[in-house]
């Protein structure tokens, strides 16, 4: 079955067959609109049979054992890695499974508190984790749009060692202040974390703009891709950054599994993060020493029917082109902009155009709590994500205590945004605001 027409464009209704949850009908009889892909994804039937094939014939404990079964389990699962590796540009040997994004992150802040322990203690790093090692007056730079994910790790990580962390502001109209970001990164910038993109604005942040401040003080360069690896097309090398994390369960695949990009050699100068079996190299009786990345970072049996699941969710972004999905996408989230941004009261958080945006718009409706928005959509059907979307600094920025997201996929339809728009001017009748 095509998956395009014949212009080119995504063929959203034949493609929306292989999702069977899209066929259900929810609260009151009303077909399900789901709106809600920037928080989780639904996955097609390539990605569940995929996934049901690896148990039904191949499950074992994957680098465990000399029989078939275990062969088989391995070698699905590094085929894996390897498929996965090459969505994003990068080798086989760089990519580290974690059981989401929000790990990823920490093992990367954990290597620095790890580093920074041992050399306070005068028992290591080693010549290679010494990039790690976080001394007097050295700085954690990070962005106002980040996740929490992204933001509470590194809170602790200065806590634990000392560190400052510095904040690069954004503008009014939800861009990334380029005036900050030359103030805060400084010779003493150790570390630049930012988000590719946001989950709440859509913003697209400007990573050769970061990167080129970050390299001028030789501080390394971490990026929170969760919402921008499902969406577009990403190339770690083109990118420049030294360390990348994103989540299979937004990108079609299965909840359980993330993964941390990273250069090889910069990935075997870390501190492992989580130490026993699979991880070792040579094991006695009071001291180990460990294996080469990504193993080292892979502890005790690995989340192999997973990761089959995430490849196939890979190969299926291929086949419908990643290239397609972002203008799909961008076109939903014009039509979205302009029907909401029509709305009297209704005030659109963040760039009120497309131009490096993603398809997440969040909102606010004046009279009207966002969780109140959320459950008149919901009762039409309609999934939307109200709160303030693990952001709740950005929130406080914008000036909001939360709001109602509404984030496309590549099988959301024209349609469902015209039922968004007209869902949210019922809840404005419903509840007399104006």
């Amino acid at each position: 079955m095509s998956l395009t027409v014949a212009d080119g464009r995504l063929d959203v209704s034949s493609l929306r067959h292989d999702f069977p949850i899209l066929g259900r009908t929810v609260r009151n009889g009303n077909p399900l609109v789901y709106l809600d892909s920037g928080a989780t994804s639904q996955k097609p039937v390539q990605v569940l049979d995929a996934e049901r094939e690896f148990y039904e014939k191949h499950n074992a404990a994957v680098h465990r054992g000399a029989h078939l079964l275990a062969e088989e389990a391995t070698d699905a699962y590094e085929a894996s890695r390897s498929t996965i590796a090459a969505f994003i540009g990068a080798s086989a040997d760089e990519i580290v499974f974690t059981k989401n994004a929000t790990e990823a992150l920490n093992l990367v802040a954990f290597a620095f508190g790890t580093a920074t322990a041992l050399w306070e203690h005068g028992s290591g790093p080693g010549p290679d984790e010494d990039r790690f090692v976080l001394r007097p007056g050295d700085e954690i730079a990070v962005t106002e749009f980040e996740h929490h994910a992204n933001l509470v790790p590194w809170q602790e990580l200065c806590r634990r060692t000392g560190a400052v962390l510095r904040v690069i502001t954004i503008t009014e109209g939800g861009r990334l202040d380029s005036a900050s970001l030359a103030a805060v990164i400084c010779e003493r910038t150790r570390v630049v974390a930012f988000t590719h993109q946001s989950n709440v604005l859509g913003t697209v942040l400007p990573v050769d703009q970061v990167v080129a401040a970050a390299r001028a003080v030789g501080a390394l360069v971490v990026l929170d891709a969760c919402q921008s690896v499902p969406h577009q097309k990403v190339n770690v090398a083109e990118l420049g950054v030294d360390l990348l994390a994103f989540s299979g369960h937004k990108m079609l695949g299965p909840t359980g599994i993330g993964v941390l990009w990273g250069r090889n050699s910069l990935l075997n100068s870390m501190p492992p993060f989580l130490t026993g079996g699979s991880m070792i190299e040579t094991v006695w009786q009071y001291e180990s020493t460990f294996a080469m990345a990504p193993q080292r970072f892979e502890a005790g049996v690995p989340m192999a029917a997973q990761a089959v699941g995430l490849a196939a969710a890979c190969d299926y972004l291929e086949s419908v082109g990643l290239d397609r999905i972002t203008n799909h996408e961008q076109e939903l989230t014009a039509l979205a902009l302009a029907e909401l941004g029509a709305i009297p009261g209704l005030r659109v958080l963040g760039p009120t155009d497309t131009d490096a945006r993603g398809g997440a718009v969040a909102f606010t409706v004046d009279g009207i709590h966002p969780h109140d928005v959320g459950q008149l959509l919901d009762d039409r059907g309609i999934a939307v994500r109200v709160g303030h979307h693990c952001a709740w600094p950005l929130h406080r920025r914008l000036d909001a205590v939360a709001s109602t997201r509404a984030s496309f996929y590549l099988y959301n339809e024209a349609s469902e945004v015209h039922a968004l728009a007209d869902g949210v001017r019922a809840a404005i009748k419903y509840f007399g605001a104006s």
